[in-house]
């Protein structure tokens, strides 16, 4: 039972990453702030920038849910959450390549490295408001 419930935690914080890039994205090109999706090539460094910033949050938060979802050791959670984000990002960024190349280059491989960084961040931020409790 334990293990069900760590994979629900590590799940449950992965969708929550998930979900909120994905409605995020889906309001910003709705409302012309962003680009379409299939126009890669009209994203600038900067809305790049802006995709990641607001990415690495919901990755911070992706990591405090998966910690304070653990049935035990909530950090181990957060950092397992942020190994699997770094696979997907990795396994992303080489499918897509091509479209990526160039300027924008720079943006799959930042939301490589930063995916461990900011669960493991998600994690101690839920530590430190648990002992704040206790």
């Amino acid at each position: 039972m334990k293990i069900l419930k760590s994979i629900g935690a590590i799940l449950a914080g992965f969708i929550a990453v998930a979900a909120l890039s994905i409605i995020t994205d889906i309001v910003l090109e709705s409302v012309k702030f962003f680009p379409p999706q299939n126009k890669p090539e009209l994203y600038t460094g900067g809305l790049l920038l802006i995709a990641f910033i607001y990415r690495s949050i919901y990755t911070i938060a992706g990591g405090y849910v998966a910690a304070a979802l653990a049935p035990a050791k909530p950090m181990r959670h957060a950092v397992i959450l942020g190994t699997l984000g770094m696979v997907m990002g990795t396994l992303g960024a080489v499918a897509n390549w091509e479209k990526t190349a160039g300027s924008g280059a720079w943006y799959p491989i930042a939301l490589v490295v930063a995916a461990i960084p900011c669960t493991w961040l998600g994690g101690k931020l839920f530590e430190i408001r648990k002992n704040k409790k206790h």
